[in-house]
This record gives C-alpha cells, sequence and structure tokens, in this order.
C-alpha cells in the first residue's frame, strides 16, 4: 500500500505514517510546506521501518497548484490521509477577517479543493481509501472556538456526503474525530488531563478505523459519548454553559 499524507509535519501525521509503516509496510509520501524538515522524517521512517518514504512539496492554501501536485505523484498512492489543520486564534478572528478566513480556509477550502482531486481519481479506479482529520469541535459551536469548530462541522459534513456518494464506487472514506490531543497546535492550552490524549493514541485509533473498515471514528473512544451528551444539551441550557 502506499499512503499519501497531506500535512505530514503535524505531530499526528507523524505518529500515524510510523503505524501505517511499522503495522501495515505502508511505503509513504509526506506531503507539506517545510521540506527541510520532512527530509529528515522520511529518512528516519525508512531507517526504522524498512519502507519507501517519500517526501514532497505540497501546499494547502495554494488551490492552483492541487491538480499539478496529484498529476505529479507517480504511482498514485492507494490511501490518502488529510491531517493538515490551522487553530487559529478566535478571539483575533472576531475582529479580524484576514484570521478568520485562514482557520476557515485551510481547515474547510484547502480539504475540499484537494479531496476533490483524490475523490474523482480514486473513483475511476474504482478503489481507495480516504482518512480526514476532522474535530469534535464542529458537533456543537462553542463560544471559545466556533470559528474553527464551524470549518470542521463543514469538513464533517462534506466527507458525510463524498462517502455517501463513493461508496457504491468501492472507495472508502474514512472521518477522524479527535478530542483535545496533545499537539504543537494546543501547546499552551489549559488542556483537561482526563480527556487529552497523545498523538501516538489518535495514530493507533486511525489505523484500527483503517483495518475494521470504519466510516466514524472518535478518539479517544469516550469522546463518542461525550458528543452524544454535549449534542443532546437543550439550547437554552448549553448557552449559559461556559465550556
Amino acid at each position: 500500500m502506499r499512503l499519501l499524507i497531506l500535512g505530514a509535519n503535524s505531530d499526528i501525521a507523524l505518529a500515524a505514517a510510523a503505524r501505517f509503516a511499522k503495522e501495515s509496510r505502508a511505503d509513504l509520501v509526506l506531503a507539506s510546506r517545510d521540506l527541510e524538515k520532512l527530509e529528515k522524517k522520511a529518512r528516519d521512517l525508512e531507517l526504522r521501518f524498512k519502507v519507501e518514504a517519500q517526501a514532497v512539496f505540497f501546499d494547502a492554501l495554494d488551490y492552483a497548484s492541487h491538480p499539478g501536485f496529484w498529476a505529479s505523484l507517480d504511482p498514485r498512492p492507494d490511501a490518502v490521509l488529510l491531517a493538515f489543520g490551522y487553530g487559529g486564534d478566535q478571539r483575533k478572528g472576531r475582529g479580524d477577517f484576514d484570521e478568520a478566513r485562514a482557520i476557515i480556509e485551510t481547515n474547510y477550502l484547502a480539504a475540499v479543493s484537494i479531496l476533490n482531486l483524490v475523490a474523482a481519481d480514486f473513483e475511476a479506479r474504482g478503489r481507495g481509501v480516504i482518512m480526514a482529520l476532522s474535530s469534535v469541535a464542529g458537533e456543537r459551536g462553542r463560544a471559545t472556538n466556533y470559528l474553527y469548530g464551524s470549518a470542521k462541522a463543514g469538513l464533517t459534513a462534506f466527507l458525510s456526503g463524498l462517502r455517501n456518494r463513493l461508496f457504491k464506487k468501492g472507495v472508502r472514506v474514512i472521518t477522524i474525530l479527535p478530542g483535545f490531543v496533545r499537539t504543537k497546535m494546543t501547546a499552551g492550552m489549559d488542556l483537561p488531563q482526563g480527556l487529552t490524549a497523545e498523538p501516538e493514541q489518535v495514530a493507533a485509533d486511525i489505523h484500527r478505523a483503517f483495518l475494521r473498515r470504519r466510516d466514524v471514528v472518535y478518539t479517544p473512544a469516550k469522546w463518542r459519548l461525550i458528543m452524544l451528551l454535549i449534542r443532546s444539551l437543550p439550547e437554552g441550557l448549553f448557552k449559559r454553559m461556559k465550556i
């Protein structure tokens, strides 16, 4: 199997690369903007797991480059993991549209742009697996991160529709919904200890969902129940809560 990871310099992406290389002997195409860092990671993965690991340049926000990027991959991947994202600054984004746009474009529009190309190719081939990191933040808007959450809500709906469209074509789409994860993006945040996962745990859950042919995976699994409870709260109560 050949796995393309978009946004491969992220902590979760690198943990997933190691997991797929170790457990599924996957050859890897690691895509991101920071090629210098990515080249080092690719060499490390090759040495540790005896798989092929290639680093390639990819700019999620350069939509015009996406068709050429996908066409340049030879051979084409059998599976894609979309792992890029931008948490942004919610407080800044309330008054600075450039920040709001960066959050929405990175987490939603950029994903739609590249995944439309992946989906068309996989559909034509009649096989392939698309995995994408959305977030539990997209399941209900909170005062502290509704810009990020709204973009992830859009991505979750997009993936659901893509799964519905591609199912009969032999293409799988897996929606990954992490809760709190200890990464560079959450550095400095006061995260609840009992609800915060390490990237390696999320990577293990992603790989397990891939093997078990899941459609949607919450990671850690406890977030499925947590979000069921949060979604069930009446709006009159929810709007008074500080979460």
